[in-house]
């Protein structure tokens, strides 16, 4: 499970796995995703989808779910590419967590890998 989350930067290497766990609060306390769903996107600079992952339920009561990122989901082209993630709550609310800043842009990079 190789990657890293800064900011607004996730990076995996190429041909990896990797899961993002989500854990949503609100004043410090667990956000209950009962009904809610995840959605990630990942896109080129033109705007096409390079890959999209819905999230699964780890403790949703307790506001954990996570994004399972898989070899052929990682596979695309080295580069930066641009995502977001966002919850759409039960009540068909959607809220934006990724990135957190709504000022900046959630870049998603693959970094070269060396063993194919």
């Amino acid at each position: 499970m190789s990657g890293t989350i800064q900011n607004n930067l996730i990076t995996v290497r190429q041909g990896d796995s990797f899961a993002i766990n989500i854990a949503v609060k609100q004043n410090c306390k667990p956000v209950n995703l009962t009904g809610a769903t995840i959605l990630m996107q990942v896109r080129d600079a033109g705007g096409n989808v390079m890959f999209a992952v819905t999230g699964t339920a780890v403790d949703v009561v307790n506001g954990k779910m996570a994004l399972l990122l898989t070899p052929t989901q990682t596979a695309i082209p080295v580069g930066d590419y641009v995502t977001d993630i966002q919850i759409t709550g039960a009540d068909g609310s959607v809220n934006t967590i990724f990135p957190a800043n709504v000022n900046a842009i959630g870049t998603f990079r693959i970094t070269p890998q060396v063993t194919a």
